[in-house]
């Protein structure tokens, strides 16, 4: 069918007679289809998404932008200085928690960036015109520091089962090469599954000049603006996506009971105070993020709603980014000493 109408669209440009049958004596499905499907131009011939943003009216805009652009630089400012301290600290340094803490950090960074620069631009210029390739490539790599994140999460959950479960043999268990191996194989499953969902993408044909009511690249609004089979593509959200998205949530489930499980084996209350000081702050975050992710991607059928899309995206791409670095560092003696070390405020650690 499809092929059909793909027929009919050229024949329509060229000025030629269908090959297979006119729209008039087409069958009901392709009259019904027809219309519709030729004012579609082909994927690559769409020059530009124009992104209507958070809000339409300007004194609305010129309120949220100073908020948003403070945000968007804590942000910044706060994923930074974990990353750093987690790097520069001789203690910190050592500590498999603050090597994946660093990594987390710099994919918070980059998953509040890929979105945040067309957020200002539209609360200070109303609606902006993004090029095709570049909607594309901000599509891609948002979706890669989101699942980048969701990754990280789950081998900070595996890590902290290790410390806990298997302290005798933590260091063995957790060495460089281990770490940099779980780090390297979040990242390239990450890129796989971003790259998945913009081939399948870029297939696809669009509006001559698609509007999209969100401040960035949305896949999911890309996907309710689009022509085409996109089948493929919702199938790909709904099976490959899940996947990415249950699969470490149940892998942190299952390291935090095995934690439960091996405390609840202790005499004394020692052991649970000394789990909830190394994991009360991952749970936090592991709460954040897929308190949002969930309830953005399980909805029920048929209540596809872009301004609740936005304000949930808007949830979990800037405000658990801010969060993460304040819910490491405010209750963290560790951190706190660290950034006393590093300002010079502190004695120098032993053996430095």
């Amino acid at each position: 069918m499809f092929k059909m109408l793909r027929r009919l669209l050229e024949a329509k440009r060229s000025g030629a007679k269908p090959i297979l049958f006119t729209l008039s004596q087409a069958p009901d499905e392709a009259k019904e289809m027809g219309a519709g499907a030729m004012e579609l131009g082909n994927g690559t011939g769409v020059s530009e998404f124009v992104l209507l943003g958070l809000a339409s009216r300007p004194a609305t805009r010129r309120l949220l932008f100073p908020l948003s652009l403070g945000i968007y630089l804590a942000t910044l400012l706060g994923n930074l200085l974990v990353s750093l301290l987690s790097r520069q600290d001789p203690r910190l340094r050592q500590a498999p928690m603050y090597f994946f803490l660093a990594h987390l950090s710099l994919a918070d960074v980059g998953f509040t960036t890929a979105a945040a620069p067309t957020a200002l631009r539209t609360l200070a210029f109303g609606s902006w015109a993004v090029p095709y390739a570049a909607c594309l490539a901000q599509s891609y790599v948002f979706i890669t520091f989101g699942v980048l994140e969701n990754f990280l999460l789950a081998v900070m959950a595996y890590d902290r089962y290790l410390a806990v479960c298997c302290l005798l043999r933590y260091t063995a268990l957790m060495s460089p090469g281990r770490r940099w191996g779980l780090v390297g194989a979040s990242g390239g499953l990450a890129q796989l599954h971003a790259l998945l969902h913009t081939l399948l993408l870029a297939r696809l044909p669009f509006p001559a000049r698609p509007r999209l009511r969100h401040f960035f690249c949305d896949l999911r609004q890309l996907l309710a603006l689009a022509g085409g089979d996109t089948w493929p593509n919702h199938a790909a959200v709904l099976a490959e996506g899940s996947l990415a998205v249950l699969g470490p949530l149940l892998l942190v489930a299952g390291s935090y009971g095995r934690i439960v499980a091996t405390l609840a084996q202790l005499p004394t209350a020692r052991g649970w105070s000394r789990a909830l000081s190394t994991c009360g702050a991952h749970l936090a975050m592991v709460a954040l993020f897929y308190g949002t992710v969930i309830g953005l991607f399980i909805r029920p059928a048929g209540h596809y709603a872009p301004w609740q899309d936005m304000v949930t995206t808007l949830l979990y791409s800037t405000v658990t980014p801010l969060l993460n670095p304040f819910i490491y560092s405010l209750r963290n003696q560790e951190m706190r000493g660290a950034l006393r070390r590093v300002l010079g405020r502190g004695a120098a650690p032993q053996g430095a």
